[in-house]
């Protein structure tokens, strides 16, 4: 290959990478919170994950009562064909409940921590269920296909990302064209939430957070009581 040929390719594989530094916020480091893990990201510090050990918090019988978790799956317009993921799906909470609406469809259940995944596989036995497949996350990837998934559903989990940003590029490339993301978060702009601070967001957070990684900010539905119900279309 001709000398000026090489250059030529090394100056376009240089500039690509200039414009994907520009474009990807960075991180910084610095003492925070007790509850964080001392990294912040636009100007938000992320939380330390919630391990295992808090499964039994997951599936406390008042979750019904505190969150409406019935009323945000309604929000969230559920089709028989749908293919939904629940990104960190825990022990599985609303995993199930979605498999019982999306009946000709498929939901995969992504979460980091075998323990959780561990558990959901159980439950699939023991209920002989065909429409859940669980799938080992990543820090930094979803790990499933690039579009394949119709709605994601992240429920008080996005403020725990260690790499908000390339999560969020990696549920991007996953999801269809129109696809619908759906992010519940306790409210930071209210103090009666009985929430720890940096497991709350505010919505103005979570809109510059996730239109910086493609996202497109639809609306936030105001019905459950202590949770924004924000809704994000791919673009």
């Amino acid at each position: 290959m001709p000398l000026r040929k090489v250059i030529a390719l090394l100056l376009v594989g240089l500039n690509s990478l200039c414009i994907w530094a520009q474009e990807t916020p960075t991180y910084t480091y610095k003492k925070g919170d007790r509850d964080g893990i001392g990294k912040w990201y636009m100007g938000r510090e992320i939380a330390h994950i919630m391990g295992f050990q808090g499964m039994s918090w997951l599936e406390r019988p008042e979750r019904e009562k505190e969150e409406h978790t019935t009323r945000l799956l309604k929000n969230m317009n559920i089709k028989p064909e749908d293919t939904i993921a629940d990104i960190g799906a825990g022990s599985g909470y609303h995993v199930f409940k979605m498999a019982k609406k999306a009946t000709l469809g498929h939901i995969f259940a992504v979460d980091i921590q075998d323990e959780m995944l561990t558990a959901i596989q159980s439950k699939i036995r023991i209920r002989a269920l065909e429409n859940i497949t669980t799938v080992k996350g990543g820090e930094q990837e979803v790990n499933l296909k690039p579009n394949s998934v119709d709605k994601m559903l992240l429920v008080d989990v996005y403020h725990e990302f260690n790499f908000p940003f390339e999560m969020l590029r990696s549920i991007h490339k996953a999801m269809r064209k129109n696809g619908k993301l759906y992010l519940i978060e306790y409210r930071g702009e209210d103090v009666q939430v009985p929430i720890k601070k940096l497991h709350k967001m505010t919505k103005k957070q979570a809109v510059k957070e996730l239109e910086a990684a493609g996202f497109k900010f639809e609306r936030n539905i105001e019905n459950l009581p202590w949770q924004h119900c924000l809704i994000f279309m791919k673009r």
